[in-house]
C-alpha cells in the first residue's frame, strides 16, 4: 500500500494483489494475484476472485461477484439498484434502508470490455466476451460474444479447456 490508495482495515486481499495508486477499497475481497488498476473503486460486500484483472477507471459496487480468472477492462460500471432514487416520495434523502441490493455475477474465465455498464440482477457466462462500450441488460450466456446497446448474442465460442498449457 501507499499514502495514494483508500484501503479500509476491513477489506481482505490475498496474497500477491496488485494495487496501483488511486484505489479506493472497501469492506471487499480481492483473491489471490489479482491486479487493480489505477482510479478504481471497489466497495463493501463486493468479491473479486484470483487472478482477474481489474483495469483503471472501474466501479465495482457492492453486490458484485467476480469469479477466478477474469477481465475487467477500463471504465467498467457496474450498478446494483434497478430502480435507483435519491430521495424517498416524501422528500426524504434515501438510506440504505430504503432500497434493495441488487447482484451481479461475472462467472470465471470471462472478460469485459472497455467502457461497458452492467446493470444489476444478471450474470454473465463462464468464458463470455462482452464487447467494449455495451450495456448489459440481461444474463449472458457462457462461452458466447456479446455486443451492443443492449448487448446481444453475436455467436458462440469455444468452450476454453482447462489444461490449455499441456500440449497433447
Amino acid at each position: 500500500m501507499n499514502e495514494f490508495n483508500s484501503v479500509a482495515a476491513d477489506v481482505k486481499l490475498g496474497a500477491n494483489v496488485k494495487l496501483s495508486k488511486f484505489v479506493n477499497l472497501y469492506g471487499c475481497e480481492i483473491g489471490d494475484e489479482t491486479k487493480v488498476g489505477p482510479f478504481v473503486e471497489i466497495q463493501k460486500n463486493a468479491r473479486i476472485g484470483k487472478r482477474c484483472k481489474v483495469s483503471s477507471h472501474s466501479f465495482i459496487c457492492e453486490g458484485v461477484d467476480i469469479e477466478d480468472n477474469v477481465f475487467i477492462g477500463h471504465g467498467v460500471t457496474f450498478t446494483n439498484d434497478t430502480y435507483p432514487r435519491s430521495t424517498n416520495s416524501d422528500g426524504t434523502l434515501q438510506t440504505g434502508t430504503d432500497w434493495e441490493v441488487r447482484p451481479t455475477v461475472v462467472r470465471k474465465g470471462a472478460s469485459i470490455g472497455s467502457g461497458v455498464t452492467l446493470l444489476c440482477n444478471l450474470s454473465v457466462g463462464e468464458n463470455a466476451i462482452v464487447g467494449a462500450g455495451s450495456v448489459v441488460t440481461k444474463d449472458v450466456p457462457p462461452n458466447t460474444i456479446v455486443a451492443g446497446n443492449p448487448a446481444r448474442v453475436l455467436r458462440s465460442i469455444k468452450a476454453q479447456r482447462e489444461d490449455t498449457n499441456v500440449r497433447s
